[in-house]
């Protein structure tokens, strides 16, 4: 990806948040040069892997594959293992119509995805074989509370409001509903690290390779080890 596609993709995107009335933390529009003077005190910012987190996945078009995503709140896998640790995650993601992020599953994350505001999103879901293949066994889901069972590779769709819980190892797939309007999506999950969590069916790049063609208007998470200076 060219930065200045991130770049303008972070600005529409905060023009979409703001039209939803969803506000991003302050440190959502530090610029790089204000990153390069914090102190600190902005350690976990960085250790938690808050922020923007833009991808196409490879794929070299964000509109067809790709995804928006900020992380608000997060712990660490070491929080994992204490009795006092922060074990949760949120993240608030925009899912345009039929722009795919590929099947994958993760090993350790538990997440609900929550349908916040806009369009319908659609999520393609099968269980994992012991070889982190496909399965073609029933997947059982939790759709606002309730029991749902499905076929392998049935689709359920979520109107605005509504949320489905995705256990570890379920593959899924999911996509904006044609027709239907840009999506604002919710996730409430257990402690997330993209580094290592994710299992995609088939490779991806799940960050991009980025084009410096122009100066970042604010940093993804993976940049700031290049300005913070307190890592």
């Amino acid at each position: 990806m060219k930065r200045s596609e991130i770049n303008t993709i972070m600005r529409e995107s905060l023009a979409f948040l703001r039209a939803r009335q969803f506000l991003l933390p302050p440190f959502a529009t530090w610029t790089p040069e204000e990153w390069r003077k914090k102190g600190p005190e902005c350690r976990d910012i960085v250790a938690q892997q808050l922020g923007w987190d833009i991808t196409d996945f490879g794929s070299g078009a964000f509109d067809k594959v790709g995804l928006f995503l900020f992380t608000i709140r997060n712990g660490t896998f070491e929080d994992l293992k204490r009795t006092d640790g922060k074990i949760y995650a949120e993240k608030i993601l925009i899912v345009q119509p039929n722009q795919v992020t590929p099947t994958h599953f993760h090993h350790q994350k538990m997440e609900d995805i929550i349908n916040r505001g806009g369009g319908e999103l659609v999520i393609q879901f099968w269980n994992s074989t012991p070889d982190e293949r496909l399965a073609d066994t029933d997947v059982v889901l939790s759709v606002d509370g309730v029991r749902t069972v499905i076929k392998a590779g049935t689709t359920i769709t979520l109107k605005p409001g509504e949320s489905v819980c995705i256990r570890q190892k379920q593959y899924h797939k999911f996509w904006g509903a044609a027709g239907k309007g840009t999506v604002l999506v919710g996730e409430v999950s257990r402690v997330n690290d993209d580094h290592v969590d994710n299992r995609f069916l088939d490779p991806v790049g799940r960050f991009p390779d980025i084009e410096e063609d122009e100066p970042p208007l604010y940093l993804l998470y993976n940049d700031y080890r290049r300005y913070y200076r307190n890592m």
